[in-house]
């Protein structure tokens, strides 16, 4: 067994740097896509730019190299769309820095650096690293998913200001999608992804349905439910629109009301922890002290 993890992590270290040095090899191609980058200007004129094409190529050729389950591969495309990630490649990436992050905390735990190495402890920390970015993503998700609720009756407001002034529904979002991109920017995105899909012959219910599949918010999808059905019965946009901002500020008031009626059990753990602890000490401590001064001499023989 004391043979075995160095000769384990020998084997995990220099895979890393076969790994490394794969990555960092010119691939079949890259004159080419060189000259193609410095025709089209896609390459940035900033220092830092070869560095991270380097880095990105890395990630993606360890992603294609990871192992993967097709169970997760739904929910990942999900969670990494919910976060912002659209590109075909964040998948490829996102496996990439798992496998990296592991391989990497492996490593560190079996150099005598960190004290002790064992096996046991090595492969737990080679979890730890693999499970890391998936928690990261998933609170990244969820922070977006709280930005994007909390822009929504800003936006249904101008939304409805828009349509009463005589715009389309379609001109609507495109005109809050500008308007709002400096103060909502997540939700700004999503609109203006709305747009380009109808520009490109994408059908208004199709195009909704898709915001609500990319938000996974409920509010969102109640939105999305009411604008079909609107544009299906015929119905006034503005005063749907009206109904519903109204609905969502409601919605929001008790979010906020249960957020607060929640604060008394949230504030126990740190009086328990924190305060009670200070209180006890401050006044109990005199009179422990004082038993002491009285009752140690009485048991002394």
């Amino acid at each position: 067994m004391t043979i075995l993890l160095p000769i384990l992590g020998f084997l995990f270290i220099s895979l890393l740097i076969y790994a490394v040095a794969l990555a960092l090899a010119p691939a079949h191609g890259a004159t080419i896509e060189r000259r193609l980058g410095e025709v089209t200007a896609a390459r940035s004129d900033r220092g830092e730019a070869p560095v991270d094409h380097a880095v990105l190529s890395a990630l993606k050729r360890m992603g294609a190299m990871a192992p993967r389950s097709t169970k997760e591969l739904g929910k990942l495309q999900q969670r990494l769309v919910t976060a912002g990630y659209r590109s075909r490649e964040a998948l490829i990436v996102f496996f990439g820095i798992r496998l990296g992050l592991a391989v990497l905390f492996f490593a560190v735990s079996t150099t005598p650096l960190v004290g002790r190495p064992g096996l046991v402890l090595a492969l737990a920390v080679c979890a730890v690293g693999y499970v890391l970015p998936s928690m990261a993503l998933a609170r990244m998700a969820k922070r977006r998913q709280h930005r994007i609720r909390l822009a929504l009756p800003d936006a249904l407001d101008l939304l409805v200001v828009s349509v009463e002034a005589g715009l389309g529904l379609d001109q609507a979002l495109q005109r809050v999608s500008d308007e709002l991109a400096f103060a909502h920017p997540d939700l700004c995105d999503e609109l203006r992804l709305i747009n380009l899909e109808l520009r490109a012959g994408t059908g208004r219910a199709e195009a909704l349905h898709n915001l609500a599949r990319r938000t996974a918010l409920d509010d969102v999808s109640s939105l999305v439910t009411m604008l079909v059905q609107t544009d299906k019965f015929g119905t006034s946009v503005a005063q749907s629109l009206r109904v519903h901002s109204e609905t969502l500020r409601t919605k929001r008031r008790q979010r906020a009301e249960e957020a607060a009626a929640k604060t008394g059990a949230k504030m126990v753990f740190p009086l328990v922890l924190c305060i009670f602890p200070a209180i006890w000490v401050v006044t109990l401590g005199p009179a422990v002290i004082k038993f002491i001064q009285i009752l140690l001499p009485m048991a002394q023989p």
